[in-house]
């Protein structure tokens, strides 16, 4: 056990602690192992790098409060939104390191709101990108849990192309309005449980990602669970995307609430990005208040080159490797209530149809009055509000006892799809009553 105050830390919530949560971390790292423990207090420190075999134990009472001075955080060279370049190093970093553990009962609060402004207002002063509040690379054996973390400077949780960990009860707060600021973000990361977690913040509150087309390495992100969380406000609850050039495979998310989170299960990628979204199974969610539960969409503009003619034009290219894949995703048991934009919407390419997508026991009630709103960031897409299933460029898709109640025009809109099947799906309070399925061929230029 290595107590930080025996290294002189003080805790007082003014004094710059840094020096002395250096010396706990060398003297354990010296040890072969150890507990970096740190008691009740605030306290002050720039970014701490972790090594194998050491445990962060930030107890009941204790807060770590990051200072937000640039010049006091190193640069290392890793991902950031998809591709490795010169970053600030996270609050709390490991790299090449294993069986480390982030525990304690503690507050560790990032102080995002210099950073934030800093983003917004004067970004031509930022050096390097923001730091993240938690990341490891190349790791294995990592585990946080029961801590509370506040305020990152961008994505909270990020473990980049490591293996092994658990994401375990913990609160996750940033600001509804802060930029980029996801919860918990795998990349190209393999074997990763999260449970038990609640998350609200300014972005997605989980993001699973496998890097852009940019990345040295093309690595998936695979054998992935996500189970007893509840996510709140943010962008999307659980989003896969749009970084997956990798691939992304082997997901299961159950048994969750999104509240507020704009929109609920959504996938999204381009032309140019290449890898395949793959088995993905989603069981027993509840959402309330979402623009749209599920999104699909294969024309996602937001990026670099996401303006493109390559990426926004709806004829068909030619499928080469830049071309993305979803395939086999399936969705079970799902309420959403007070639902605004669309009960959902999928989208594939002109020339790779979204495949093999289940919708069974769906019951979908739109909100009463909802104004229009931007279900997906595509190009040419018109805002919408209280619309039923929107399909476009999808084969072999099945509706089972589904219902959406509320909704305008069709249930469900297929254009340019084959192979749409209905069974026991039901059409409920329809201002307009129509048949459950529309299907239309629209010829583009």
């Amino acid at each position: 056990m290595f107590n930080v105050l025996d290294y002189g830390a003080v805790g007082d919530g003014i004094t710059d602690d840094s020096h002395s949560f250096a010396q706990a971390v060398e003297a354990a790292v010296t040890a072969g192992g150890g507990t970096i423990y740190v008691p009740s207090g605030t306290y002050r420190t720039t970014s701490i790098r972790l090594a194998s075999n050491l445990t962060l134990e930030v107890s009941p009472g204790a807060t770590l409060s990051f200072v937000t001075e640039q010049e006091a955080y190193p640069v290392v060279h890793s991902r950031w939104e998809g591709w490795t370049q010169d970053v600030y190093q996270s609050c709390i970093y490991a790299e090449e390191a294993e069986n480390i553990t982030i525990c304690g009962g503690g507050v560790i609060d990032g102080n995002g709101a210099a950073w934030w402004d800093l983003f917004r207002n004067r970004r031509e002063e930022l050096a390097y990108p923001r730091p993240k509040l938690i990341s490891f690379e190349k790791c294995n054996r990592i585990t946080i849990k029961d801590v509370e973390l506040r305020n990152s400077p961008s994505w909270t949780v990020n473990p980049i192309l490591s293996h092994n960990i658990t994401v375990d009860n913990v609160s996750i707060l940033n600001p509804a309005d802060s930029p980029n600021t996801d919860g918990i973000d795998p990349e190209s990361c393999s074997n990763v449980r999260i449970s038990n977690c609640n998350i609200d913040v300014g972005d997605d509150c989980i993001a699973i990602k496998a890097g852009t087309e940019d990345a040295r390495e093309k690595v998936a992100c695979e054998n992935i669970t996500i189970t007893n969380c509840t996510m709140i406000h943010g962008h999307g609850g659980v989003v896969i995307g749009s970084e997956m050039s990798g691939d992304v495979r082997n997901v299961t998310i159950s048994n969750c609430i999104f509240k507020q989170t704009d929109r609920g299960i959504r996938l999204k990628s381009r032309r140019g990005r290449g890898g395949t979204i793959e088995d993905i199974r989603v069981d027993n969610i509840i959402m309330d208040e979402v623009i749209c539960p599920f999104i699909l969409n294969l024309y996602y503009f937001c990026g670099p080159r996401g303006k493109e003619k390559y990426v926004w034009d709806k004829n068909p290219y030619p499928v080469t490797e830049e071309t993305p894949t979803f395939r086999r995703i399936h969705f079970n048991h799902i309420t959403a209530r007070n639902v605004q934009g669309a009960a959902g919407f999928i989208y594939g390419l002109a020339e790779n149809f979204v495949k093999e997508i289940t919708f069974n026991n769906i019951d979908i009630s739109m909100a009463e009055g909802a104004e229009p709103g931007q279900v997906a960031m595509m190009t040419g897409l018109d805002y919408m509000n209280n619309r039923g299933f929107y399909l476009g460029n999808a084969e072999d898709i099945l509706f089972h006892r589904v219902s959406v109640e509320n909704h305008e025009g069709p249930m469900i809109y297929a254009e340019n799809s084959r192979n749409v099947e209905t069974a026991h799906c039901t059409s409920k309070n329809t201002k307009k009553p129509e048949k459950i399925l529309e299907e239309k061929v629209v010829h583009f230029a």
